[in-house]
């Protein structure tokens, strides 16, 4: 599974015109599965994410997780993540998991998120034309691929 991870002060989601959802402070997390990703990836991505201290506390320091500061999380499929690109100039997308591994994955990862941080996470509809909108914070942006956990 591979991700960008945005601090956000707000974004959100629109299908054919209209917000499917939104949040304020929190992440926006775009999520690309790749074939050979499991639950367990699934489940180490997830508490990687909960557990990141980019908030900042009373100094300015980044010190302070999602939970401390209340914050938000909304969930992306993008399975432009996985472009394999070096030869010629039209992306390849065929590591991408196909719909019917990567929708439960989705689901899943989506469910891990919401116990470990016992509120609502937000999402856009798989496979669907979504039109993404944020305020990028910082701007903080982190990357993460469950294939390079070291």
């Amino acid at each position: 599974m591979r991700t960008v991870i945005q601090r956000v002060s707000s974004a959100s989601v629109s299908i054919e015109g209209k917000v499917k959802a939104e949040i304020g402070t929190g992440y926006l997390v775009l999520l690309g599965i790749e074939a050979i990703d499991t639950k367990e990836d699934a489940d180490w991505l997830a508490r990687k994410i909960v557990s990141l201290r980019v908030f900042s506390d009373e100094a300015g320091l980044m010190n302070k997780d999602l939970k401390e500061v209340n914050g938000d999380i909304l969930v992306i499929s993008q399975f432009t993540l996985h472009a394999a690109y070096k030869k010629g100039n039209r992306p390849s997308f065929i590591r991408a998991a196909r719909p019917d591994q990567a929708i439960p994955l989705y689901e899943y990862f989506i469910q891990q998120l919401t116990d470990l941080t016992g509120r609502e996470v937000k999402s856009g509809i798989f496979g669907a034309d979504m039109k993404v909108a944020l305020v990028n914070d910082g701007p903080v942006t982190i990357l993460m691929d469950t294939q390079n956990k070291e």
